[in-house]
């Protein structure tokens, strides 16, 4: 009897169980669809476009130094080459050079009460590997257009979206489109490098002009085509936030000698030992908004395995931690990550070093910081031999997390979906480090994404080899920012309120 209750209890306990994890299934995610209405695209001559594009990929603008000769000619070919390409545009808005090449356009709206917006891009690029040139398909500073892509270094990142917003404004302009809210666009000479004097100087100037921005746009998050794990359509995601950065050096000291008498403990010995307990000892993973946020908006269209587990996380969250963990990518969207990029010590053979070297970057989680990295580095290794500093580009902590109920973000997933309806929007997590963060002090809000269709193929062309955008892509990117630009600044969105009042109409959850 006692037997039989037993097996009762544990049934019961088991269909409650299941119930719980059934519904939860149910009723996890947010609707998805929504009642955009169809938009009539802008005409544009692509073919032209493409050929500007290419101009602009052809100058070398690489960020080896802000202030290089060989950079500085570049810049300047840069501003000559944009203003005789888009001339309506220049005809429109005001322009400044700030911290020496970086370009600060201002289009003056109707309504200087209403708070303005500003698009980011930048115009510098990495160096290419000599080692690799002959691996490219063309030569990667020939802008060649061919087989429906424009190819080069700067394709992707990221001279399609500067060009792909000024020829946005020109094709406005030609319209006789005036705007309602002031429209900034800030392209900086020197992100690749951390931005820290051509960026910087821009937000120094509207910072000092008491300019506040409703939002920014910037580059960081794509059009995913098959690269969120169970899911197989074409997701747009929108960066509400940024890990932040900190690349710190490790130096070990030691007598040094000849190496026929090494000591218990050498300066290549105690740093060899740091490395491996700063590898062993990662810091923990979590499992945290914004990335949350993007698994419950990407639900409904995830397969059911998937749906079951981010539905029930009191019981999987260890399990969905182990997989995202599997990867490079999704470990970093979990956890600060630490990586060893540079190691150095020793002259000879038989010479004990004095001195051995090792950098190690890290990428920063929201929750963690610049000084609780630091500590955890010193704490880690535990060894007074081993002095810790910060170096390379400006340290920086996490980005605040952007609002994605707003009517900024609303109107931002309106415009991709006007131009892309079959993909879904979702909102993400920036893993890298984009310009936006130097902004944080004057933005209400920022956004990262690009109108750009990424696959598995194309993630190794991102400073790498045979970098490329498709030409029907690039069309796509005019579009996108010519509806994002009428519906940020036009007539739909005269004040705030009018914003809020707009937005509410959309038939869609977020």
């Amino acid at each position: 009897m006692a037997l039989k209750f037993t097996m009762q209890a544990i049934c019961a306990v088991l269909f409650i169980l299941i119930s719980f994890i059934t519904i939860n299934t149910i009723r996890f995610g947010k609707a998805t669809n929504t009642s955009v209405k169809s938009v009539v695209a802008a005409k544009i001559d692509i073919t032209a476009s493409a050929r500007r594009l290419a101009d602009l990929v052809q100058i070398k603008t690489i960020s080896v130094s802000p202030k290089s000769p060989v950079a500085e000619n570049a810049f300047f070919e840069m501003h000559d080459t944009i203003a005789k390409s888009f001339p309506l545009a220049h005809a429109k808005m005001e322009r400044e050079i700030l911290g020496d090449f970086s370009l600060l356009y201002r289009w003056p709206g109707s309504r200087p009460d209403l708070k303005p917006i500003l698009f980011i891009a930048h115009m510098d690029v990495v160096p290419v590997e000599q080692s690799t040139l002959s691996q490219w398909s063309h030569d990667p500073f020939s802008g060649s257009i061919d087989d429906g892509f424009i190819w080069g270094r700067g394709t992707l990142d990221m001279k399609a979206s500067l060009a792909g917003i000024l020829e946005a404004v020109e094709n406005l302009v030609g319209q006789g489109f005036e705007p309602t809210r002031t429209l900034y666009l800030a392209f900086s000479h020197d992100e690749e490098l951390g931005g820290t004097h051509g960026t910087a100087s821009i937000v120094k100037a509207l910072k000092n002009r008491g300019v506040k921005l409703l939002f920014t746009l910037d580059e960081g998050m794509p059009i995913s085509m098959g690269l969120v794990p169970g899911v197989s359509g074409p997701v747009a995601l929108i960066g509400l936030a940024e890990k932040g950065r900190v690349t710190l050096e490790l130096t070990a000291h030691d007598k040094g000698g000849h190496s026929s008498m090494p000591p218990s403990k050498t300066a290549v010995g105690k740093l060899s030992r740091a490395l491996n307990q700063l590898t062993a000892n990662q810091f923990p993973a979590r499992l945290q908004s914004p990335t949350t946020e993007m698994f419950a908006n990407l639900a409904p269209i995830m397969s059911l395995d998937y749906r079951i587990a981010l539905a029930n996380t009191w019981i999987s969250q260890a399990m969905i931690i182990s997989q995202l963990e599997k990867t490079p990518a999704g470990n970093a969207t979990v956890r600060t990550t630490t990586a060893p990029t540079i190691i150095q010590g020793g002259l000879k053979p038989n010479i004990l070093p004095t001195i051995s070297r090792a950098v190690v970057d890290f990428r920063i989680l929201l929750g963690d910081t610049v000084a609780s990295v630091r500590r955890h580095v010193i704490d880690t290794i535990d060894d007074t031999d081993i002095s810790v500093r910060i170096v390379g580009n400006k340290p920086s902590d996490p980005t605040m997390v952007s609002d994605r109920s707003s009517a900024s973000y609303l109107m931002l997933k309106r415009s991709i979906l006007q131009v892309f309806p079959n993909v879904t929007v979702a909102p993400g997590l920036v893993i890298g480090r984009t310009d936006s963060h130097h902004y944080s002090e004057i933005a209400e809000n920022s956004f990262r994404f690009l109108p750009m269709r990424l696959g598995p193929d194309d993630l190794k062309r991102m400073h790498g080899i045979d970098e490329r955008i498709a030409i029907s892509n690039y069309a796509e990117f005019i579009q996108f920012y010519i509806h994002l630009i009428s519906n940020s600044i036009g007539g739909r969105l005269h004040n705030e309120k009018r914003i809020e009042a707009m937005e509410s109409t959309i038939k869609y959850k977020m």
